[in-house]
């Protein structure tokens, strides 16, 4: 993880207590802050970068560690590094903000200062009893995340079920009604609780951001795309009523099938029922594509099925230069299966870094696949949440995943890595500037990838056969990404509505989980099929809430990750409709992208927009160009038909 997602966004960070304690002392025995105190504010920030990257790799180990050792010891120890770094932060920031606007400084210094006053995600109280307790909570939290099962008969604690177990009763297509909503409702029970930890830990990061000059948390989160907060309300208001009319089609048409399935069970007043989307958050709904798919068989893609095919082969080589699985006791057997899933995983993450080091980027260094969490470990808790870590700004950059031979987990590969070569791209910056040019950025890089995995890319590597050229396989194909990219962009809005909410104190704790279903209500048009009374906190069954990752980025990358497309294919000289574009090995899209990536956040997004791009704002018009044949069909197929619902 970068400065930004380490440190300012994941709320695992730390105080200066550790740290200060180690200070060295001036030669007449004052503190370090009196020998800084009549520091210029080049000098300051040059201090910060060189104290905040000798720190960095103690904190990203800690939180490793928490993340993938999940017990008390780790916690603790993550909890306490989070607490000092922190409090470093905290000292930094105050002292940024006592340097005047006119003050003699570099621009790059200007721009450091204002990353740093507006940058951090989990604002530090100045009450260091405030600050241990926040940040406890904070890793706390986190934990009960990934640790969390649903245990449908608590005196068979064995017959439990992960996150994993439970997502795969709700994707596949054989699973009944009833197993679906015992499912969904199984796992969140896993949030219920954290609500009172939840509700303050909300009031301990509002006293941080008021102690910090701004009116709430939600404000702070707001203030980090070089526009004011209010503005950027709007700004993604905006960016949301571009692409809401191609929304509420494909919900429209996704309700309506799941009535020809479920009968009066698949709606709930026009809003499709939360677990009939086959995802615990109805943010994709790949998984409803044996029932979605507009004409059965056209431009196959069962890209599932050959991965699955190309992870048994493994196990099979494996199984038979060990003289076959009936010579082999079960727990050799275990032990094979597992090395065969290690291998196989690390197959799919190579053939994700072949895209980027095809545009002419970088290996990935060796000590990437020796370190990196490929596979959930058969012998201790992990959060299997697909994160990408920069560990010491130096090239130790890993991923972390439980990968499974599937079509969702290459996809997400490819994201990941997005992150990982932004890291290795920026990292020869100030710390201050390794972050992306806004958090969208971030989330944007490897989705653009994922948009370039066309049929005929996916061909090239072996995953599908060459596609038939067919209008069908057109609306096909794009209805295959819509319920990946459309589906979730209300989701990726709500969430921050929910938390800007909590945090403006709008949402009163007595009603989260009343707003909760509201807005997914309001942006969805999602309900869930039994009574969620306040005794539930639905919102801590999604991992970004708990793990305190704001989640508006996630629209933004949605409208970016189709910017930068366009970008790319006009760059690597693409003629033809944009949704066919695969500019794979082209090394002029490739240049055009890197030098993107090597700007970080070292100056405002609008200008880095506009260095790839031509414009400075983010713009919803390439999805709807990208999508204009499946909209046109959609339309056809919603004529006559009952669309839209009602709120509660």
């Amino acid at each position: 993880m970068n400065i930004q997602r380490l440190a300012l966004t994941l709320a695992v960070s730390a105080s200066l207590l550790g740290l200060s304690a180690c200070s060295p002392k001036t030669g007449d025995g004052g503190s370090m802050e009196a020998a800084y105190a009549n520091e210029t504010a080049d000098e300051f920030i040059a201090r910060v970068n060189r104290e905040l990257t000798e720190a960095y790799p103690e904190i990203t180990s800690s939180q490793w560690l928490a993340s993938t050792y999940i017990n008390s010891d780790s916690e603790r120890i993550s909890a306490k590094a989070n607490e000092r770094y922190l409090g470093m932060l905290s000292k930094y920031i105050a002292k940024a903000k006592t340097f005047p606007a006119d003050a003699k400084m570099t621009p790059e210094t200007a721009r450091a200062l204002h990353l740093l006053k507006i940058g951090v995600t989990l604002p530090p109280p100045n009450d260091p009893k405030a600050l241990a307790e926040m940040t406890g909570l904070a890793t706390k939290l986190e934990g009960m995340y990934g640790s969390g099962k649903f245990c449908p008969d608590n005196t068979k604690p064995d017959e439990c079920l992960d996150i994993g177990a439970v997502s795969k009763i709700l994707a596949e297509p054989t699973s009944s009604y009833e197993q679906q909503l015992n499912a969904w409702n199984g796992w969140h029970t896993i949030a219920m609780p954290m609500r009172k930890d939840y509700q303050r830990f909300a009031e301990l990061s509002n006293q941080g951001a008021k102690d910090l000059g701004f009116g709430n948390t939600g404000e702070l989160w707001r203030s980090g795309y070089d526009m004011n907060p209010a503005d950027f309300q709007k700004e993604s208001d905006r960016l949301w009523g571009q692409v809401e009319p191609l929304y509420k089609e494909l919900q429209c048409y996704t309700k309506n099938k799941l009535v020809a399935k479920y009968g009066d069970k698949g709606q709930i007043n026009g809003m499709i029922p939360a677990h009939l989307t086959g995802n615990l958050w109805q943010q994709d709904w790949g998984n409803l594509w044996p029932i979605l798919e507009p004409y059965k068989g056209a431009g196959s893609l069962d890209i599932n099925s050959v991965l699955q095919k190309q992870h048994d082969k493994v196990l099979n080589d494996k199984l038979a230069a060990a003289g076959g699985a009936a010579s082999l006791s079960p727990l050799k057997f275990a032990d094979i299966s597992h090395e065969a899933d290690l291998q196989y995983s690390k197959d799919m993450a190579r053939l994700s870094e072949s895209f980027y080091t095809g545009l002419g980027m970088p290996k990935l260094p060796e000590s990437h696949w020796s370190n990196a969490q490929f596979i959930k470990p058969r012998d201790r808790d992990v959060v299997c949440h697909a994160s990408a870590w920069d560990m010491n700004l130096k090239g130790d950059v890993r991923i972390k995943m439980c990968i499974t031979p599937t079509e969702e987990d290459l996809t997400t590969l490819y994201h990941e890595y997005g992150h990982v070569y932004y890291y290795l791209a920026y990292n020869k910056l100030p710390i201050l500037f390794q972050g992306g040019a806004h958090d969208g950025f971030h989330e944007a890089i490897g989705d653009t990838i994922v948009l370039s995995m066309t049929p005929d890319y996916l061909s090239s590597i072996g995953l599908v056969d060459k596609p038939a050229v067919s209008q069908e396989a057109v609306i096909n194909g794009q209805m295959r990404m819509a319920l990946a990219k459309v589906a979730f962009m209300p989701f990726g809005l709500m969430i921050d509505r929910w938390r800007w909410g909590v945090f403006d104190g709008s949402i009163k704790p007595d009603q989260y989980n009343k707003a909760w279903w509201d807005l997914k209500a309001k942006y969805q048009g999602v309900a869930p099929a039994t009574a969620r009374g306040e005794e539930f906190f639905d919102a801590g069954a999604k991992y970004h809430v708990p793990g305190n990752t704001p989640y508006t980025r996630y629209f933004l990358s949605h409208i970016l990750q189709f910017q930068f497309y366009k970008a790319l294919c006009d760059a690597s000289g693409f003629k033809g409709p944009l949704y066919q574009c695969n500019f794979a090995n082209n090394p002029e899209a490739g240049k055009r992208y890197w030098a993107m990536l090597s700007k970080g956040s070292s100056q405002p997004w609008q200008k880095t927009m506009k260095e790839l791009t031509g414009k400075e704002e983010m713009d919803g018009s390439a999805v709807l160009e990208y999508f204009a044949p499946l909209q046109g069909w959609l339309k056809e197929q919603n004529q006559g038909q009952q669309c839209g619902w009602k709120t509660p």
